[in-house]
């Protein structure tokens, strides 16, 4: 290796030698001759090169100078063809809650002490804008009574419908009573023949009815129903009621409208005697509300066709009542004076007392000049009350007083004057949703008759106290504790003498219960008269002792 870099060292300066040579001819052509050149080797000349100039100064760039520049912006909207875009989205959304399942349709059953059965169902179509309809059908029977011959049955069957064609409900009822009773009150009767003391109301009733109060924009609104009741029993006694009763509601403004209610009804009853008795009203008012106070203004002309105890045939009757909130929603006071003219038929007697006599002289109640006040309001969010007197006076109030040829059958007897009623109206109610309800209610009547020795058998007071309690929804109670005075009846002795026999004072404590085993299926028990009492509410009629029912409710 140090050989051959040796020799590469002589060859290069050999050929440095030889670069002046060179360039001293003139060509390489012929002709030209390489002359003889001496050529010096000094081995030990050092080549020396000038000192480099070296400047270490940094080179200073200025910054560019500012100015004003006007940039163009340019917006091109590239919007690609729809039909070649395929992007598959899924739209998030929020399930919707479900509503509760509603069952309209239950039926029910039970038994009792005194042979008594009760059954019940009902059935109703679900949840719908378009129409309701349902029936209804239920019987309750005691085999035995307090006493002997003094079993009873009730049996009813009903169904209603109604169509909602947008803002006008059309529909109508259909239904079927029959009551039967024994005439029990009787006294120191050894043996009777049960058929010749029963008693058996059958009661038809149909009804139609037409109304657009779901049309809240409509300044106009109608309500009208036509309607017809039967009632037979088993003395030959035959009612036919026709009625029709129409509403009509014209808003003025917003505060103010215009309402006429109109009335007009046929009876007719068939007994040993045949009359038919006609009645008309007509009831046009005038209602302002405005801020906290609410006005009526309007009068009620009525007609009756009745003759009995020289009936007034034609009536006029103020309709007047004035209303002031003395605290928001809280506290409303109120004052009117009005009066009435009421159709009396043997339909709704006979639901009242079933032990009526046959060839009953019926009037309608004649309500005249009635003074009233009262307040409403709420103590708290769960709690409300209302509070009401007033001072009445009636012709043709009906009491049922027992019949002079049977005690154990009941007329009506009228007031031969004016009848004054003083009365007192009180109610408390407790509602806390739908889990605990407790309420209260006082009903006092004074009367003062002008020929009747006393109000037969219409009780001075009527209390009621009533308290639900839903637990869990698996355990729902139910009570009732009523109190009626006592009231008073004529008995005719054999010898032609009157004497007055007052009834019991009843209170009567009635308790329910319901365990829910399933949604669809409970079992109940059911307590009346569980204070023991045998009181009377008629003269002569004990009603029945504690009693009990059980059963079982199946919904679907």
């Amino acid at each position: 290796m140090r050989y051959t870099t040796k020799w590469a060292g002589v060859s290069a300066l050999f050929l440095l030698g030889l670069l002046p040579a060179a360039h001293a001819q003139t060509g390489w052509g012929e002709g030209n001759k390489l002359e003889s050149t001496e050529i010096v080797v000094e081995k030990n000349r050092v080549l020396e090169l000038p000192e480099a100039n070296r400047n270490f100064e940094k080179f200073l760039i200025q910054p560019p100078k500012l100015g004003d520049r006007k940039v163009t912006y340019r917006f091109n909207e590239y919007r690609l063809p729809e039909h070649y875009i395929n992007l598959p989205m899924k739209v998030l959304t929020i399930q919707q809650e479900q509503l509760p399942t509603l069952y309209g349709n239950y039926v029910k059953g039970a038994v009792g002490n005194y042979g008594t059965i009760y059954a019940k169902g009902y059935f109703h179509n679900n949840r719908s804008d378009k129409s309701s309809f349902g029936a209804q059908v239920g019987h309750l029977s005691s085999a035995h009574g307090p006493i002997e011959n003094s079993g009873s049955s009730s049996s009813y069957i009903k169904g209603n419908g109604d169509l909602y064609l947008g803002p006008i409900t059309v529909g109508g009822s259909l239904g079927y009573e029959r009551d039967q009773a024994y005439f029990y009150g009787r006294k120191d009767v050894a043996e009777v023949d049960k058929n010749t003391i029963k008693q058996v109301y059958n009661r038809f009733a149909v009804e139609g009815h037409l109304n657009n109060l779901a049309d809240e924009k409509n300044i106009f609104h109608y309500n009208g129903k036509l309607g017809l009741n039967y009632t037979g029993d088993d003395f030959n006694a035959k009612e036919t009621h026709l009625f029709g009763n129409v509403k009509f509601g014209y808003d003025l403004s917003q505060e103010s409208q215009v309402v006429v209610d109109a009335e007009l009804a046929y009876t007719n009853l068939k007994g040993e005697d045949s009359y038919g008795r006609g009645l008309f009203k007509i009831k046009p008012t005038y209602q302002l509300q405005k801020d906290k106070v609410a006005l009526t203004l309007g009068a009620t002309i009525a007609y009756t066709g009745d003759t009995i105890n020289d009936a007034r045939k034609f009536n006029i009757y103020p309709a007047l009542e004035a209303k002031y909130q003395v605290i928001q929603n809280k506290l409303e006071i109120f004052a009117g004076a009005g009066g009435d003219l009421q159709r009396t038929t043997l339909y709704t007697l006979s639901k009242e007392n079933p032990f009526l006599n046959q060839n009953l002289q019926i009037a309608d109640v004649n309500k005249g000049l009635e003074f009233y006040g009262g307040v409403n309001g709420s103590i708290s969010k769960y709690v409300q009350f209302t509070g009401r007197i007033a001072y009445q006076n009636f012709r043709n109030l009906y009491f049922y007083n027992n019949a002079v040829s049977d005690s154990s059958k009941f007329d009506l007897v009228y007031d031969d004057g004016v009848t004054k009623v003083f009365q007192f109206f009180g109610q408390l109610t407790f509602n806390q949703s739908e889990r605990l309800r407790l309420g209260a209610k006082v009903e006092s009547n004074n009367y003062s008759t002008a020929s009747l020795r006393e109000a037969f058998h219409r009780p001075d007071m009527v209390v009621t106290a009533f308290g639900t309690y839903n637990l869990s929804d698996k355990i729902l109670l139910n009570s009732e504790l009523y109190y009626i005075s006592s009231s008073f009846g004529e008995i005719t002795r054999a010898d032609g003498t009157k004497v007055l026999q007052e009834t019991d004072t009843v209170v009567d404590l009635n308790l329910k219960g319901d365990y829910r085993i399933t949604p669809r299926f409970s079992v109940f028990l059911m307590g009346n008269n569980l204070l023991g009492s045998k009181y009377q509410r008629f003269v002569n009629y004990p009603t029945q002792g504690i009693s009990f029912l059980g059963g079982a409710t199946y919904s679907f």
